[in-house]
């Protein structure tokens, strides 16, 4: 028996739309004085997949794959969506909880590894949304990122075994795994145990597909001005080194599902840079809705709900 009546995803949000781009990249600066010259540059990267993002299909898709994968842990409990920086906003979304009644929610976010960006930011964004909603808002309790649902490393491996799995020999006798998360400036990833969980986090993806060639976590998309120290290597400088006939094969393993980030900084940027190096490319699916996946964090939730002991409230 759960104390819980609801489920809350938070997510980052994207824009839906060309029109949506340039207000949704303001909401992703607000506070950072950044013009709308500079912004125009990114909204160019949207530009190229019509001004869409695919992250709100794919945390729908997620809904809807999760909610399934509760009703046979006989979980049924409703499942709300809210963005930090997109609709449906989190402050909306909390006050249409607070309108249905709801009076004590689990969430969690669709982020994977421990940092301010990844973690601390959303529980600041959830108890602005509470101070919105007023006295009426229900009790939000936020689980911590995602990396500990042990089926994310099962369902990336499965993932990568299945893209390999026609790749002549040769190949897979020269192939370099590049595990990639998105870089933070070294002042936030000093004060937080990402770099160390995304290396524990590829090892175990390493063992789980008894891979031993080598293979190292680097970053992509970073931002901010250029002089500010970010987390290194980059994945692109990466690949231009690489020994000649090495496959580069690219796993986004800081990310649950192939949005705007994985798609223009991997598949574009990414590729561009391997195929003008003459370095063969394979990039590696997100988890996204993979079934293991989907399983094992029905499962992770399930016992959230059940074990108060286990969840944490930042």
């Amino acid at each position: 028996m759960t104390d819980f009546d609801a489920l809350l995803l938070i997510s980052f949000g994207g824009p839906e739309g060309p029109a949506d781009v340039m207000p949704f990249l303001r909401n992703v600066t607000a506070g950072r004085n950044i013009p709308d010259n500079r912004l125009a540059v990114v909204a160019k990267q949207y530009a190229q997949f019509g001004g869409i993002s695919p992250i709100n299909g794919q945390n729908l898709d997620l809904i809807d794959a999760l909610q399934t994968a509760l009703a046979e842990l006989d979980v049924d409990l409703p499942i709300y969506f809210g963005n930090r920086n997109w609709q449906p906003f989190l402050a909306d979304t909390v006050a249409e909880m607070a309108a249905d009644g709801v009076t004590n929610a689990l969430a969690f976010a669709t982020s994977l590894f421990d940092s301010y960006s990844g973690d601390g930011q959303y529980q600041e964004d959830i108890d602005a949304a509470l101070q919105k909603a007023g006295p009426d808002a229900p009790a939000i309790h936020k689980i911590a990122p995602l990396r500990n649902v042990a089926e994310f490393v099962e369902a990336t491996a499965a993932q990568i075994t299945d893209q390999l799995s026609d790749l002549p020999t040769e190949q897979l006798a020269n192939m370099t795994l590049l595990f990639t998360a998105h870089s933070l400036p070294q002042t936030m990833a000093d004060d937080c145990a990402y770099q160390e969980q995304l290396s524990e986090t590829a090892s175990a993806v390493v063992r789980a597909i008894d891979f031993n060639g080598p293979f190292s976590v680097v970053f992509q998309s970073r931002s901010g001005a250029p002089q500010t120290p970010w987390l290194e290597p980059d994945v692109g400088d990466v690949i231009e080194t690489l020994p000649a006939g090495t496959t580069a094969v690219v796993i986004p393993i800081g990310f649950m599902s192939d949005h705007i980030e994985v798609l223009y900084d991997l598949d574009t940027l990414a590729a561009q840079q391997a195929n003008a190096s003459g370095v063969p490319f394979i990039r590696i699916p997100t988890v996204g809705i993979h079934p293991i996946f989907v399983r094992g964090l029905a499962a992770y939730l399930n016992e959230m709900l059940q074990s108060p002991t286990n969840r944490r409230d930042l």
